[in-house]
């Protein structure tokens, strides 16, 4: 029997620091993490044989190259699983958006097969295994909204307030590489502290290369400040947001959004829609 609506929620970054960079080229981070009550919903059928594949989802990324098959080929040799699992996503989120569509889908990989496997894993080996497909695999193992540094491993349990957001999705995709490799990039911002942060500290240092080099997401911010409301950008891009006093006033600003562009209104969520659903399994 099929097991259905794992959610892989999206997540937004609040800030984005680039605090330095290691000696294999990764940079070094500050960001917070939170999770959105919107995302992509997925599926899974156990099977006997030891296969792995995906029956519905993004034919327009390459089987071998999609993170939640990756997820589950690794859980099963970590784990030592001989079964295998049909993979069926629906997809809601956009590649490319900077809000953790793929990630998200691994993360929920790991958790739901480990449930459904048996495999025993515990939180800790599972996000052993998702810092190997990405860095921002962790935080949606992870469960909660969280402080990260690192390349994105060392979280913490953050709070910060669940407003109603507008987020905007450009019809662009934005490679991650080309924005860490952009000339103008900061990379040595100071450490700050979640003091600092919510004091009014940070910003996203990707921002300005990404609207150098992608004017529709530029538009967005823009058009989003024309609102009366303070934008960011999500991660790398291209997806960008903004926080409303309430569902009302977020839902009539997604009513005036050009039509070119789309749009989702969504409440922040500091635990994860994925961390709900394995709660009420193990209290069920």
């Amino acid at each position: 029997m099929w097991s259905c609506g794992w959610p892989a929620p999206a997540k937004i970054n609040l800030f984005l620091h680039v605090t330095g960079r290691r000696d294999d080229g990764y940079h070094t981070l500050q960001t917070l993490f939170q999770f959105l009550d919107f995302g992509d919903g997925l599926s899974y059928l156990v099977r006997r044989d030891g296969v792995v594949r995906r029956v519905f989802g993004m034919t327009a990324v390459p089987e071998g190259e999609d993170l939640a098959i990756r997820a589950a080929q690794r859980l099963r040799e970590y784990a030592g699983i001989r079964g295998g699992a049909d993979i069926a996503v629906t997809k809601r989120l956009p590649a490319g958006g900077g809000l953790g569509g793929g990630s998200s889908d691994a993360a929920t990989t790991l958790v739901a097969l480990n449930h459904l496997w048996q495999a025993g894993l515990d939180r800790a080996d599972l996000k052993e295994i998702a810092l190997e497909l990405g860095a921002d695999v962790p935080v949606f193992v992870h469960g909660h909204a969280a402080w990260a540094e690192g390349v994105g491993e060392w979280l913490t349990d953050a709070e910060p307030r669940e407003p109603w957001y507008l987020v905007i999705v450009p019809p662009v995709s934005v490679p991650t590489a080309s924005i860490f490799g952009a000339p103008e990039l900061t990379r040595d911002r100071a450490p700050i502290t979640i003091r600092d942060f919510l004091s009014g500290g940070g910003e996203n240092v990707c921002e300005m290369p990404v609207r150098h080099r992608f004017p529709a997401v530029a538009e967005a911010l823009d058009w989003l400040a024309a609102q009366g409301v303070q934008p960011h950008l999500s991660g790398t891009g291209a997806s960008v947001f903004a926080a409303f006093r309430d569902e009302s006033e977020a839902r009539l600003a997604r009513a005036s959004l050009p039509s070119r562009w789309n749009g989702f209104v969504a409440r922040g969520a500091n635990r994860s829609p994925l961390a709900t659903r394995v709660r009420a399994l193990v209290e069920g």
